[in-house]
């Protein structure tokens, strides 16, 4: 096919009249079945590089991304074009996805997109082998690269596949992120026929400034003073998910339209946010690097980051979302440069801390290896046994696999995994190679902070960008510096926002049903008190009062619903969602209850009371309660008792002390899955005078809030013994250290 052939074509099918030279080049190579490694800045063009071949193609593309946003967009767009486009991901029942193999095995689909952890699904391997395959994509192929900065162990079967593949399949890979080591890595796995084409990676419309503070209040004091001068609509990137929530409040607080985003969300929750960025709803969405991949929004003004990311790599990766229509754009660091006692900077120790936690301690992959040498074993059998994380296993599982030490196995439908007899002994050479690189990395992204380099230049010689043109458009070279400047004003606005926002303890479960005929769904939580939520098909259909208000649906709908809202408050929906005074990281809540339970401090402080009675009041001001139990100790003696006491006292309400511990209990923290707190504490409690707490509306006092294992489980207890309602209070509700 000759290049006017083709744009003929592409005109007809995309309503686009030409390609860029370089995308010619790459499809004028698959269309040959030759196999390509495309590394291209963010905006170029990358998708239709495969999409226009696979629309030649007689059978499937099959395209694996781990961008689900992307892979909803995409699909959208093409099925308005008439190209028959679907994806298989989480989003979607097993049902719909089995439904969406078959229709690629029968040729239904064209262009088939699929989260690369489906290679570890048996349904999928072998369904492969059954269609017609015409080519194979890997989009974001730095995460198949263990040098890569999104590296996850799973990908790496994306290979297992184009290992099967005939020689003269075309391959595509494509990536806006590569070192020349990545590259080289990539390169050596495709392996075949392989071109590597690498474009410029210079964004030339950016503006790219760094601002260097003493104190996380001063990037929120700055934001709230500045963000509204900045043109257009953007993203801000936090470090956890926990801050991506405490800023878009603090926003909001000081007017200024925004929300919070993060994989935590549920994905209707997810899709709207989405939605509304598209249509420029929000001055900013607040994010974790969880939004924008695969946002096809090319009007982003502004991108600026809260904390340091990872490398120069991640940062060029979540800036490059922005301004791909090329007007000018926004980019701003902060960085917090204040030191602690020993002299490392704030800003520093986060990203720190997830490579030292990126791959677990040594110990543990032996503790695996011992487990499943004893017998053979299944995840969760692991997880409790070893007392790791789900997560934490996923990694070793992937690095024993890797290195020959265990095997997966089928047994009477369960998987397991067996240790190989005579395997090598765990090389751990490799794991201190991967470290020291990433520590190089980071240690690179701290100096982008204090270079006098033009940025753009430091980031694209960073990533082996070869390009002898002029660099500017920044804070060192033609732009004025931005500062912060911190009022009594706004240091007082702040203490203030402090004050009056309070987490919520999600702790509410769902009941679902379907109607036969029809297979319509609903499902109903009560996650607010006297007020329940309705879904249909996984889509929101509005919040209710409780018992009823289901005029809206056909009688046969509101005898379904009024059937779940019995059930659900007869078994689970006693248990409320609650509030704590603050996260225990975010202020110093943290450092008041650590010295009252393990320095001896005496009781928790006046002003921890002061901020959960305003907690609750904000929460719950309108409600009546009956009476107030408080969780009894683990290890901490009566400061939870002496608490709930004064809670109790002030706002005149009963207290009772007949909630009772059965047995003894280790505390949650020392427990690192879900499965072991859940097991540590079940069965664990019990209430003296069971009718006491029949028909009562009751809060429920603890200090902590972490997983919410104890919280559910003291609730079930009430719930058995008659409790109408259980609305927890905590002092404080754990930040954690989830990353998007």
């Amino acid at each position: 096919m000759t290049r006017q052939e083709a744009e003929e074509i592409l005109f007809q099918t995309f309503g686009i009249a030409h390609f860029y030279d370089e995308q010619w080049a790459a499809i004028d190579q698959i269309l040959k079945g030759n196999r390509i490694l495309m590394i291209q800045k963010t905006g170029f063009g990358k998708s239709l590089c495969y999409q226009f071949p696979a629309t030649i193609f007689s059978g499937v593309t099959v395209i694996f991304s781990p961008l689900i946003a992307l892979m909803r967009d995409q699909v959208k767009s093409l099925n308005s074009k008439g190209i028959s486009a679907r994806y298989i991901n989480s989003e979607q029942s097993p049902e719909e996805n089995t439904q969406t193999i078959q229709d690629a095995i029968n040729g239904k689909i064209k262009i088939l997109y699929i989260a690369p952890e489906r290679q570890e699904n048996r349904e999928w391997i072998e369904a492969t082998q059954r269609m017609n395959l015409s080519m194979v994509v890997v989009d974001e192929a730095h995460t198949i690269s263990v040098w890569g900065h999104d590296f996850r162990p799973a990908f790496r079967r994306i290979i297992d596949l184009v290992n099967l593949l005939p020689k003269h399949l075309p391959v595509l890979a494509t990536t806006a992120t590569a070192t020349k080591r990545v590259q080289s890595d990539i390169e050596r796995q495709i392996g075949g026929n392989l071109t590597t084409i690498r474009g410029d990676l210079r964004r030339q419309n950016f503006k790219l400034f760094v601002i260097r503070v003493n104190s996380n209040d001063e990037k929120m004091i700055w934001l709230a003073q500045n963000l509204n001068k900045i043109d257009g609509t953007g993203l801000i990137y936090t470090g956890t998910r926990v801050d991506t929530e405490v800023y878009a409040k603090w926003l909001k607080y000081v007017g200024i339209k925004a929300i919070d985003y993060n994989a935590g969300l549920d994905s209707d929750t997810r899709k709207e946010v989405e939605n509304n960025l598209m249509n420029n709803k929000y001055k900013c969405v607040v994010s974790t690097n969880a939004l924008g991949m695969g946002i096809d929004k090319p009007d982003i003004r502004f991108i600026i980051h809260t904390q340091m990311p990872a490398s120069p790599i991640h940062y060029y990766q979540e800036i490059g979302r922005a301004g791909r229509d090329g007007k000018p754009t926004t980019i701003i660091l902060f960085y917090n440069e204040n030191k602690d006692k020993e002299g490392v900077e704030e800003d520093f120790k986060l990203p720190k801390s997830f490579i030292d936690g990126g791959r677990p301690a040594i110990k543990l992959y032996e503790k695996v290896i011992q487990k499943i040498k004893e017998e053979p074993s299944g995840e969760r059998a692991i997880v409790k046994a070893c007392n790791i994380k789900s997560t934490q296993f996923r990694v070793i599982k992937a690095d024993l696999i890797e290195q020959g030490i265990i095997k997966e196995v089928l047994y009477d439908k369960n998987k397991l995994y067996e240790y190989q007899f005579n395997a090598k002994p765990l090389d751990i050479k490799s794991f201190d190679d991967l470290r020291n690189a990433k520590m190089h990395d980071l240690d690179a992204m701290r100096n982008y902070v204090y270079t006098s380099e033009p940025r753009m230049k430091y980031l694209c010689d960073f990533l082996d960008n070869e390009t002898a043109e002029e660099y500017d458009n920044c804070d060192n070279t033609n732009l004025e510096s931005l500062t912060i400047s911190v009022t009594e004003q706004w240091h007082n606005k702040l203490i203030e926002f402090r004050e009056s926002y309070f987490p919520e303890l999600e702790v509410a479960e769902v009941s679902s049903k379907k109607i036969k005929e029809t297979g319509d769904k609903f499902e109903i939580c009560i996650p607010y008190y006297k007020t329940c939520v309705v879904y249909k098909n996984n889509m929101l259909l509005g919040t209710y009062k409780l018992p009823y208000e289901f005029d809206t649906y056909t009688l046969e709908e509101q005898i379904i619903l009024n059937q779940l809202l019995q059930d659900h408050l007869s078994k689970k929906a006693r248990l409320i969602n609650g509030v704590a005074a603050s996260y225990y990281g975010v202020s110093n809540v943290g450092n008041a209850i650590h010295r009252s339970k393990y320095e001896n401090a005496g009781d928790f402080p006046d002003f921890l009371l002061r901020l959960a009675l305003k907690a609750f009041r904000k929460t719950f001001g309108n409600q009546h309660f009956d009476l107030l139990v408080y969780v009894p100790p683990t290890h901490s003696g009566d400061l939870v008792k002496n608490f709930a006491v004064k809670f109790a006292n002030v706002l005149n309400l009963p207290i009772s002390h007949n909630l009772l511990k059965t047995r003894e209990t280790d505390e949650q923290k020392v427990f690192q899955s879900a499965y072991s707190k859940k097991d540590n504490i079940a069965g664990a409690f019990d209430y003296a005078e069971p009718m006491e707490v029949k028909n009562r509306k009751i809060i429920l006092i603890d200090d902590i809030f972490d997983s919410g294992a104890t919280i559910k489980e003291v609730g079930s207890v009430l719930t058995k013994y008659g409790a109408e309602i259980i609305a927890p209070i905590t002092i404080a509700k754990t930040v954690g250290g989830e990353l998007v």
